[in-house]
């Protein structure tokens, strides 16, 4: 398996007689497969709410997709199960799938719901049981929840019990160094928007939404396959720039797809930068986008910057391999004439589609309601600028009723942050 990695300017050219230029950077990254190569194996946790709020229904459609799952899986895969409530405990211990009836029997009999929602207690039996599979592995997790972590009791100056919400990002935070990827779905619509999106976002998971318990057989089996597609693991972005250029200081870097993601940079020795990744899936592009700025330089086709992936190849066993390092150019003219690269403006509106959303419900919070319904009436058209008819549609939708007076429902919010992040699958 190795890496691919593209790299494009929004616009190509830059003036030689401007002492500062501004320019989108898209690179592009994903897994190539050779003509023999497999799938790696998988090795898998479900870490599932069975909370009181999950009674009924719920708890037999979670049960359905899990055998459902269970079913797309392939021998040499590895599975985990743990259920959390007000406790969380092992259900199935991370094994080598050999008798599938075997285990769907002792899903159905151990996932009963009652009790209260600790996330975190489940979050961390999750990744000890993951730890004991991640040999030559994707080892990946599906955190499924309907409710909210239990915060602390904050008394004048002390907080006293626990904060599920910290020790959750904390355990995500060390999940992704552990090379562990967190995968959140949020079931029905009273759970924490804001959480479960960081804990997918820290590790390099993705946020789904379950809003109707009958679909979280698709839920389940989509997330599956991309899972099933990872080639290479733990890859990390370097990027390095030439004298007289340099990342923007506000949010200068950030995924745009499979999902929108705002990617904390690392300093390097050496002046560069590094920024983690995660999996790499074969065949589906992860596009960063630099926001940078050139000083004057000289006329001329002139290397700006260099780029490299680190990544580990499970199948080969073998860890911190380097890409071979690719230039960035530009062309610095004197005589200006605007290049524009179409597929990097897509890539661009794709991020100020979720940053507009993103500072709606800021201005939703603060109270100002006009500013809202016109950040949000912004990131429809520019949806649809980009042929995302579906985002465009739920977030004229939230306009529309908040213009109207209305409130927006927990399920309008959820909707709304989620085709902000990416293009929902039909």
């Amino acid at each position: 398996m190795k890496v691919k990695l593209l790299s494009a300017l929004n616009d190509t050219n830059v003036d030689a007689t401007q002492a500062n230029n501004q320019r989108q950077l898209a690179i592009s990254i994903s897994a190539i497969a050779g003509e023999l190569e497999q799938n790696l194996p998988l090795n898998l946790c479900l870490i599932l709410d069975q909370s009181g709020s999950m009674h009924g229904q719920p708890i037999k459609t979670v049960i359905q997709a899990v055998e459902g799952l269970l079913d797309q899986l392939k021998v040499g895969d590895r599975l985990s199960v743990i259920a959390f409530a007000g406790s969380a405990e092992v259900i199935i211990p991370n094994q080598t799938i050999q008798d599938p009836e075997s285990i769907k029997s002792q899903i159905k009999s151990k996932l009963k719901a009652s009790g209260g929602t600790v996330i975190a207690d489940g979050l961390q039996l999750g990744i000890t049981e993951l730890m004991k599979g991640t040999r030559g592995a994707v080892s990946q997790a599906f955190l499924l929840t309907d409710g909210h972590g239990e915060s602390s009791l904050r008394i004048w100056k002390w907080d006293i019990g626990k904060d599920d919400n910290k020790r959750c990002l904390e355990l995500a935070q060390k999940a992704a160094k552990l090379n562990l990827t967190i995968n959140t779905l949020g079931f029905g619509n009273n759970w924490n928007q804001d959480l479960l999106e960081k804990i997918a976002d820290v590790s390099g998971g993705t946020l789904a939404h379950i809003e109707r318990p009958e679909q979280a057989v698709d839920q389940f089996s989509r997330l599956c396959k991309r899972i099933q597609s990872v080639g290479l693991t733990n890859a990390h972005l370097l990027l390095s720039l030439v004298p007289n250029v340099r990342l923007a200081e506000l949010k200068p870097i950030a995924q745009v797809a499979p999902d929108t993601v705002e990617l904390p940079v690392q300093a390097e020795t050496g002046g560069g930068f590094a920024l983690r990744l995660g999996d790499l899936m074969q065949e589906v592009e992860r596009v960063v986008l630099a926001n940078i700025y050139l000083g004057q330089l000289p006329e001329g086709k002139q290397v700006i910057g260099h780029l490299q992936i680190r990544y580990d190849d499970p199948g080969q066993n073998a860890q911190g391999i380097l890409s071979p390092m690719m230039p960035v150019y530009a062309n610095v003219v004197r005589a200006y004439q605007p290049a524009a690269n179409p597929q990097v403006q897509h890539s661009i509106l794709a991020l100020a589609k979720y940053r507009q959303t993103q500072l709606a419900e800021a201005k939703l919070q603060q109270g100002d309601r006009t500013g809202a319904v016109t950040l949000l009436q912004s990131a429809a058209k520019t949806a649809l600028q980009i042929g995302d008819n579906n985002a465009a549609t739920v977030l004229q939708t939230s306009a529309t009723r908040l213009q109207a007076g209305e409130e927006l429902s927990e399920s309008d919010r959820k909707k709304t942050r989620i085709v902000s992040k990416t293009v929902l699958q039909e």
